[in-house]
């Protein structure tokens, strides 16, 4: 038995945040139904045929094209309400109400039914009619502001941190929701904001601000945010770099042991990580003096065995073969009907009585229309090429099936 394999959910999701969050539900069993207008949703036609960030995201999940903006297509949306447990959807503002699917008028529907929608800054607020991407999340919400260096202008974070941090929020709410409908017998609205979302993230920023002021810089490199923690940066060796932090005064003594600079010990300026922070620079041009002169390798397996907090700066590609990743079934290859074989994510949570235990590719646009509508509606297959022929659903793309 997997955890939620008697839910069955609607996936409106698009691009990264919608999409995350129904692929936390798949893995966990639910039966998810990715429901994308005739042409496909946005991040499918990002580049020519499906892009591998499409593929990443909908693992597990059954493809159905549905027309909301025809009458028919929006009665076979609200036939699959009726039987649903939960509905995602990170459509704009509004954008669900304009088709007359709303959480008011689906509720009545199917009282049962957990809403959740996905928003950049919430369903209310000041900021709520703004159009959000992550990029304007991240610009918004100070991420941009701490990221980089001092002397340089602001800079976005690689990931796309705010659509994840939102996605997984979301899914939390779902599960919390769901939890209390086991007591209620109802279902409920779930909202969670990406700009929400990523506001605690800022905590070391935030942390700093509060208790200094304006007496650190927002953007303090690879240096603490807070620039409460030294060593704690991002060092040169011969290879590449290696990230060093020391956040117990023992860890820092131990790496004074691996550095050879025992006579830093008794030294009153670098004794405890509150001396060490008034003097990060020094610190820095210490620890560097050593990374300089060894690959980051070495300086791995020898803080590795020191128990110093550290890790190698792996670059993409080191990343996209990485044996941890592997071992661990985060890194999954499955075969796509179209793309061969590939590689998607597995789920980061683990249960130890709901195993995932396989990984199926992405649906192709349109894959399961004929077998979704004939099993949980039972449209006859007639009937079904009718309402391809009037545009209610997509027609699927023969070859890929």
């Amino acid at each position: 038995m997997k955890a939620l394999d008697d839910l069955l959910v609607l996936d409106l999701g698009q691009i990264y945040n919608g999409p995350y969050c129904s692929l936390m539900l798949a893995f966990q069993g639910a039966t998810v139904i990715k429901i994308e207008p005739p042409n496909g949703e946005n991040l499918r036609v990002r580049r020519k045929g499906d892009c591998h960030e499409f593929l990443m995201l909908n693992s597990n999940k059954r493809g159905l094209t549905l027309n909301l903006k025809s009458e028919k297509g929006k009665n076979i949306f609200i036939d699959l309400v009726k039987k649903a447990d939960v509905l995602v959807e990170n459509f704009s503002l509004g954008a669900m109400d304009r088709l007359g699917l709303g959480y008011e008028k689906l509720k009545e529907i199917n009282p049962r039914l957990i809403y959740a929608s996905g928003k950049g800054y919430g369903s209310y607020g000041l900021y709520a009619e703004r159009p959000a991407m992550d990029l304007t999340v991240q610009a918004i919400s100070g991420v941009m502001a701490t990221t980089g260096f001092p002397d340089h202008p602001p800079v976005k974070a690689g990931p796309a941190i705010c659509d994840f941090l939102g996605g997984i929020h979301l899914f939390g709410g779902i599960m919390t929701a769901l939890y209390q409908r086991n007591r209620t017998g109802l279902g409920q609205l779930v909202e969670v904001s990406m700009h929400d979302a990523v506001y605690p993230t800022l905590a070391s920023a935030l942390g700093a601000y509060y208790s200094k002021g304006e007496k650190v810089s927002e953007r303090t490199g690879n240096q603490h945010s807070g620039m409460a923690t030294a060593p704690y940066n991002v060092y040169p060796t011969k290879d590449g770099h290696v990230a060093i932090l020391c956040v117990a005064d023992r860890q820092w003594y131990s790496l004074l042991e691996v550095m050879g600079r025992q006579d830093l010990m008794d030294n009153e300026k670098y004794n405890s990580n509150v001396n060490r922070s008034k003097h990060t620079l020094e610190v820095d041009e210490i620890v560097m003096g050593w990374t300089l002169s060894l690959s980051k390798e070495r300086i791995s397996s020898l803080l590795k065995q020191a128990n110093v907090p550290h890790a190698p700066v792996n670059t993409i590609a080191e990343v996209a073969e990485d044996p941890h990743l592997i071992e661990r079934g985060m890194i999954r290859e499955v075969v796509h009907p179209v793309k061969g074989k590939i590689r998607v994510p597995g789920s980061p949570i683990r249960l130890s009585n709901s195993e995932l235990d396989k990984v199926v590719a992405a649906p192709t646009l349109g894959q399961h229309s004929k077998d979704v509508l004939n099993e949980l509606l039972s449209i006859d297959e007639e009937t079904i090429e009718e309402l391809e022929k009037e545009g209610a659903i997509g027609e699927a793309t023969k070859e890929w099936i």
